[in-house]
């Protein structure tokens, strides 16, 4: 059966290591990645629908499973939305998806970043971390003759750390590239 190299490299290298440098008694405490999800808005899609259809199609073949439409939860006269109307994209992933979409990320989508000089290291207080890409065409999988618009997207990494600095601890050993850390 395939398992993600990903997978192998946490449970082969990640657990030691962490459990080295916090201390952890047991394999059960050392903080795991529950699942990334991706989030894209497309507010635009109030006055072309056929712009939520290109999202959801590129949303799937980014993440390799389907996505689905979020839907807005009150009416908001000022942008002419009403309540239940498709304004977003989203995709959940969890186990090998998670990981298979997590080294294409690090080795193939943020390097095509142009002026990357790394990302953000700040987390949510409670051991997420959420990571703004402004382009989607960053992903290989994207046709570029085939977009409709260059829209952003939000990828949530969710962990079950229990504070910032064992979420940091835990996606830097994952290869996330983040700038301006102290070693």
């Amino acid at each position: 059966m395939y398992t993600p190299s990903l997978k192998t490299k946490y449970k082969g290298e990640i657990v030691p290591a962490l459990m080295k440098e916090f201390g952890y008694s047991t394999v059960m405490q050392v903080p795991r990645l529950k699942k990334i999800v991706l989030n894209q808005g497309v507010g635009q899609a109030i006055a072309d629908k056929k712009l939520l259809e290109f999202s959801v199609r590129e949303m799937t073949e980014i993440a390799g499973q389907k996505a689905v439409q979020t839907f807005s939860t009150k009416d908001i006269s000022n942008f002419k939305l009403r309540r239940n109307m498709p304004i977003g994209v989203t995709v959940t992933l969890r186990e090998e998806r998670m990981y298979e979409f997590l080294e294409r990320l690090i080795a193939v989508a943020l390097p095509r970043i142009r002026d990357f000089k790394g990302v953000s290291s700040k987390l949510d207080g409670h051991g997420n971390y959420t990571l703004g890409i402004t382009e989607q065409i960053i992903f290989p999988e994207i046709d570029l003759d085939k977009i409709a618009k260059i829209m952003g997207l939000q990828i949530t990494f969710v962990t079950s750390a229990r504070n910032d600095e064992e979420a940091l601890a835990l996606l830097k050993h994952f290869g996330l590239p983040f700038r301006n850390l102290k070693n």
